[in-house]
């Protein structure tokens, strides 16, 4: 691809206008897969890195953009202590209630895309190779799939990715299982990856493979 980033306007928030430009990776997996230690490697190797879920924190972190509404919306006692969206309390309404995630996600959704936006166009400017977008429903929306150029897939037995999971956020077996639930299957994940890195080890055995990925998606250029 034909690099331009010089041109490119520092107020645009649509990322089409990336396309051609610079290439977009999408990397994405089921939850505990792995998908944020693969985006720091890449990040060490020059890649730039937009992670949504980090950006989500962000905004529901205390003082975040998505604070006040949220508030308003679903009421004090969905806020913690320190003035943070109470994840837990809200993942166990939204899990149940089809109509409050909805509701969380015409909130959440349009400052997470403001915010990506930014961050890709920065990130492009500064004349990095490419960009990472880490999103982990990525294949459950059909507008990431439209936009990328290549979806890597970060990969490793169901069962690893629950006990991962039950150890980094303190969840039950079951509460991580609904969340699996929840997600694509990791069949359908698969079936569209263009690359994909198998996370069953550790990072050492995920380095040489993350090297060669960088490698691939230079060629794309």
């Amino acid at each position: 691809m034909a690099s331009t980033h010089s041109n490119l306007d520092p107020a645009q928030t649509d990322l089409k206008a990336l396309k051609g430009v610079i290439p977009l990776i999408g990397l994405t997996g089921g939850i505990g897969s792995g998908k944020s230690a693969v985006s720091d490697l890449l990040g060490a190797l020059g890649a730039g890195i937009i992670d949504t879920d980090l950006i989500s924190h962000e905004v529901t972190a205390p003082g975040g953009k998505a604070i006040p509404i949220i508030t308003k919306a679903f009421g004090a006692e969905f806020i913690d202590s320190q003035g943070a969206l109470n994840r837990s309390k809200m993942r166990a309404l939204v899990f149940t209630d089809s109509k409050a995630r909805q509701i969380l996600e015409k909130i959440t959704h349009p400052l997470i895309q403001e915010e990506t936006a930014k961050k890709a166009f920065e990130l492009a400017k500064s004349e990095v190779p490419y960009l990472v977008f880490v999103v982990p429903l990525l294949i459950e929306s059909g507008s990431w799939v439209n936009l990328i150029d290549y979806l890597v897939v970060v990969d490793c037995l169901e069962e690893t990715q629950i006990q991962r999971v039950m150890h980094r956020n303190n969840m039950t077996h079951s509460e991580v299982e609904n969340i699996l639930n929840a997600q694509t299957s990791r069949d359908a994940r698969l079936a569209v990856a263009n690359a994909v890195i198998e996370n069953q080890g550790s990072l050492d055995d995920l380095k040489p493979k993350v090297l060669n990925l960088h490698q691939q998606i230079l060629r794309i250029q």
